[in-house]
């Protein structure tokens, strides 16, 4: 017991060095736009008369470092780098005509240079039949924070912000809950409707199951205190993605480095951070933090909704754990465990995700903004730390327990690798495997939903004429007959009982059908582009759909637990794959009242 404090001491110290030495370099966290506040003389004469507009702009582009720099109608460009603490600017040329009138020959340091005056100023000269002119150049000492930038030489001082784009800000509204309760009551029907033993369901534990989802929301939601601790958590999620980023360069170079000219690459800047996520994880089960951590949330359900050990230790691992790794902590007890705790642990895997897509979703969500990161890796975590007891909620409605349980919890003590840097080892293949694994699916998923979404377009919609009528309806959501268009319009009423608003629950519902007829991965690159696009007209459709697509809950899943399950208990195949639809409803069911509960509370 005493190991564990160190081991811990020792993580939060090599997370706090990586941090700091993964940090971006100082390009890259100057290369954004920052608006000016103040223009400050060596007399001691400050302005701040000049237009809202007024800025000045570093990128990188074409792996050259660029600048603009513009004051009210005034715009200058050119190159920068900074050397040691000083921020040089080259300015471009600007448009300039003269006579010349005088020219001089000369040998300088034994070159032949010919020299051309105008009015007594040099403006040009010719050397081995290539022509220079005078660059202005600028130099500035630099100081600089997350929203501030001070450039200052002796003759003049600037100062700038930079306001960060605009994150949702939550607002409880009356009508949102109202219809949030509502929502509610329909998704608690559709279990019901679907359950196998309606008589059977136990109201009390549903009853604690939604109290303690609704209770941990306006916790995290609310609590400043609370909320500073998930911020703390999404930042160290948001590390990681720096400290995969420092690998990827490595290997792919500019690819990943240089996004102002190759672009956002999925394949560069989001699969390897799966590979890393994998191997840490493999590394903090193998000494066993994962384990304990499982506990202290197993025990808390255990307690409060009067589970058994297993489901309680599932539920708690699936939070962490991808839906193949979290049944390695109950790996003794799958085969005497009840036909309802199996449906449970199914579910449980459905509608949560693993902690290596988590940090992929944030990469892709967040793109390169770190206040966007930081907000979409915050609501992720949530989102999967509710939907453990939606989960446990959706599985006891649809499949009520009937049997004895057994209510002592004991971690496996199964082990991945029989030392850290086996361990290691074995997540990064096991990482390797999923990143492929996940390119492959979306490539093939992308290509067919082109080629469906070629047939009902290009042949259907185009002789009916129903595209553009689809374009009018929609108002542009849509431009023609589209799987796209069809998942959101079926879907639609039930996004909008979520609290997504009516203009964008035809997207919102699209999205829940790509989840779950392809899968969630596919969906959330489709949610991103939505989102770049600017699509959605509002910001807290964005937020709801977020919580909607986080989970396991699609078909190609019910064979990946029959596989992965049924490798820790063979004689539960069976069993494994006459859940799977059951388990598929209840993963859908738990993501939704989820995302029901955070439409109320935003």
């Amino acid at each position: 017991m005493k190991f564990y404090p160190f081991v811990l001491l020792l993580i939060f110290g090599l997370f706090t060095q990586l941090g700091h030495a993964a940090n971006p370099p100082v390009e890259q966290q100057l290369s954004r736009k920052w608006d000016l506040e103040q223009i400050q003389y060596t007399k001691d004469i400050s302005a701040t008369l000049f237009s809202k507009e007024s800025h000045l702009s570093f990128f990188i582009k074409n792996n050259r470092k660029r600048f603009d720099f513009s004051i009210d109608s005034n715009t200058t460009s050119g190159d920068w780098y900074i050397s040691d603490s000083t921020l040089i600017l080259i300015y471009d040329l600007t448009p300039f005509s003269a006579t010349v009138d005088s020219v001089v020959y000369e040998v300088i340091e034994n070159q032949p240079v010919i020299i051309y005056f105008s009015q007594g100023k040099q403006v040009l000269r010719q050397e081995s039949s290539q022509l220079k002119t005078e660059k202005k150049i600028e130099q500035f000492n630099f100081e600089f924070s997350n929203d501030a930038l001070q450039l200052s030489n002796p003759e003049i001082k600037y100062l700038f912000k930079f306001t960060p784009t605009e994150i949702y800000k939550s607002g409880f509204t009356l009508n949102g809950f109202f219809r949030g309760l509502l929502g509610l009551f329909t998704l608690l029907l559709i279990a019901f409707l679907f359950s196998s033993n309606r008589r059977g369901i136990n109201w009390i534990l549903v009853a604690k199951g939604l109290g303690l989802q609704i209770l941990i929301a306006v916790c995290v939601l609310k609590i400043p205190l609370i909320q500073t601790f998930f911020e703390g958590v999404s930042t160290v999620f948001v590390e990681i993605l720096n400290f995969t980023r420092a690998g990827s360069t490595f290997v792919f170079g500019g690819l990943v480095s240089d996004t102002s000219a190759y672009g956002f690459i999925f394949a560069f800047q989001v699969l390897p951070t799966i590979i890393f996520f994998s191997a840490l994880t493999s590394l903090l089960f193998y000494l066993g933090i994962i384990q304990k951590i499982v506990y202290a949330f197993a025990w808390l359900m255990n307690k409060l909704m009067g589970l058994s050990g297993a489901e309680s230790l599932a539920a708690a691992g699936n939070i962490f754990l991808g839906q193949t790794e979290a049944p390695l902590l109950i790996k003794p007890y799958i085969d005497s465990m009840t036909k309802s705790e199996i449906l449970c642990l199914m579910s449980g895997g459905m509608a949560t995700i693993a902690g290596g897509v988590l940090v992929a979703y944030v990469g892709f969500l967040g793109g390169d903004d770190p206040q966007q990161q930081l907000f979409f890796a915050k609501h992720l975590i949530i989102a999967s730390l509710l939907s453990a007891p939606a989960a446990i909620v959706a599985a006891k409605i649809l499949l009520p327990e009937t049997e004895e349980i057994k209510r002592k919890m004991e971690v496996s003590k199964e082990k991945i690798g029989d030392n850290a840097l086996e361990s290691i080892a074995n997540g990064t293949v096991q990482g390797l495997k999923l990143a492929v694994n996940v390119a492959a699916m979306i490539i093939v998923f992308i290509a067919f939903i082109a080629m469906t979404n070629y047939i009902f377009s290009d042949i259907i919609g185009d002789y009916t004429g129903l595209n553009s009528k689809i374009f009018a309806w929609s108002n542009g959501q849509y431009n023609s007959l589209t799987m796209q268009f069809m998942l959101g319009i079926v879907l639609k009423p039930l996004a909008w009982l979520m609290g997504t608003s009516w203009a964008d629950s035809a997207l919102v519902g699209q999205l829940l059908g790509e989840k779950t007829i392809l899968n969630e991965f596919v969906a959330y690159v489709t949610l991103g582009e939505l989102k770049n696009s600017g699509l959605f007209t509002d910001e807290k459709s964005i937020i709801i759909a977020t919580y909607i697509l986080c989970g396991f809950s699609n078909f190609s899943s019910i064979g990946i637990q029959i596989g992965g399950i049924g490798v820790l208990a063979p004689n539960k195949r069976t069993l494994l794959s006459q859940l799977g639809i059951k388990a598929l409803i209840a993963g859908t069911l738990a993501s939704l009242f989820t995302a029901v509960i955070i439409g109320m509370l935003i």
